[in-house]
């Protein structure tokens, strides 16, 4: 979630768009036999976000933000070999409505709560399970919270924030089916999906006239991340359809420009550190570079800005030894903002 809207001036609305163009695709491994050295076709599909931000200044020193946004998304579909069939979709949409003080000139505080509301389906080929398998999880609701702190120094544009926002275990009402339940297909019941909790440092820095460095740091706990249904579980003699093994670690370092009065354009730098383990079929990718370009229009209470940027994604090997490697992604993004 971005919370760059709670230091805007005054009141303020922003409306966003983003769209990704991902390229994912994977080798067969000699296990396979005659599909050995084959490839999985690209199993990532494009996808488009949106969010949608309003902050309303109260007084001097509270005011309240609500944040619209899309935090979590999967659509996964193999279309080669023996992992057609394979799929994994994951929607979901936040509301957050965050709270900012100024308990002095300098410091502030912010807290609030989010509500969540996620769907996922899986489908399994028979290559991978006895006849084949699907699970369906209906939409499921729940709520978190958020809490932070910032330090700012305007006359050298500084500002430092530390942000948590809290894990969110979802119990999903799942209905699986597969042949290899026998009589008791399909199976009813419900599937705790938990997932994780996060720390955000994110700051910025006048670095000289009119210039500005800005950069993040991200922690997120996705090794408590699993997808374990209690059919699935019991055919496969425990195992889980997806999980993670590590905790993610994400940073960003930037810098921007200001032109002129109303023209600004920024350059930035992503990494996400490897952990160089298994990965699941259905995200088979571990960290990623990137590198993006942008800029804004600033003309009395209005402001657009956009960027682009590249993805290079990091190599990844899953548990049947298929190598994904040479994956990458484009994006693209727009927001417009209006102070009131």
């Amino acid at each position: 979630m971005n919370f760059g809207i709670l230091y805007e001036d005054g009141n303020y609305v922003e409306l966003g768009y983003s769209r990704v163009t991902p390229t994912v695709s994977g080798t067969y491994s000699a296990a396979f036999g005659p599909f050995s050295g084959s490839s999985t076709g690209d199993l990532a599909g494009d996808y488009s976000a949106f969010s949608l931000g309003y902050k309303h200044q109260f007084t001097d020193r509270l005011a309240l933000t609500l944040i619209l946004n899309t935090p979590y998304g999967a659509d996964a579909h193999y279309t080669a070999g023996p992992y057609t069939g394979l799929t994994a979709q994951w929607k979901s949409r936040q509301i957050a409505a965050v709270l900012k003080y100024d308990l002095t000139d300098n410091f502030s505080a912010h807290g609030g709560l989010k509500y969540l509301r996620s769907s996922a389906q899986i489908g399994i080929p028979n290559a991978l399970f006895p006849g084949g398998y699907t699970a369906v999880g209906d939409t499921d609701e729940r709520v978190g919270y958020i809490v932070g702190a910032a330090y700012e120094k305007p006359e050298i544009a500084l500002r430092v924030a530390l942000t948590y926002e809290s894990g969110i275990t979802h119990s999903f009402r799942t209905t699986e089916t597969a042949p290899a339940f026998g009589p008791g297909n399909p199976i009813a019941s419900t599937t705790d999906v938990e997932m994780p909790q996060s720390l955000l440092l994110d700051f910025q820095t006048g670095v000289a006239r009119n210039t500005l460095l800005f950069g993040s740091l991200r922690w997120s706990e996705w090794s408590v991340w699993e997808v374990r249904p209690i059919g699935f579980e019991a055919a496969s003699a425990g195992s889980n359809i997806a999980d993670f093994d590590d905790d993610v670690f994400t940073w960003t370092l930037g810098v921007g420009r200001k032109l002129n009065e109303t023209l600004s354009v920024f350059a930035r730098v992503g990494y996400e550190k490897k952990n160089r383990g298994i990965s699941s079929r259905l995200a088979p990718t571990d960290g990623y570079t990137s590198a993006g370009i942008g800029g804004s229009w600033t003309k009395d209470n209005l402001k657009i800005a956009g960027g682009i940027e590249y993805i290079s994604v990091g190599d990844a090997t899953d548990s049947s030894g298929v190598v994904f490697k040479a994956n990458d992604a484009f994006g693209v993004g727009l927001s417009v903002g209006m102070q009131f």
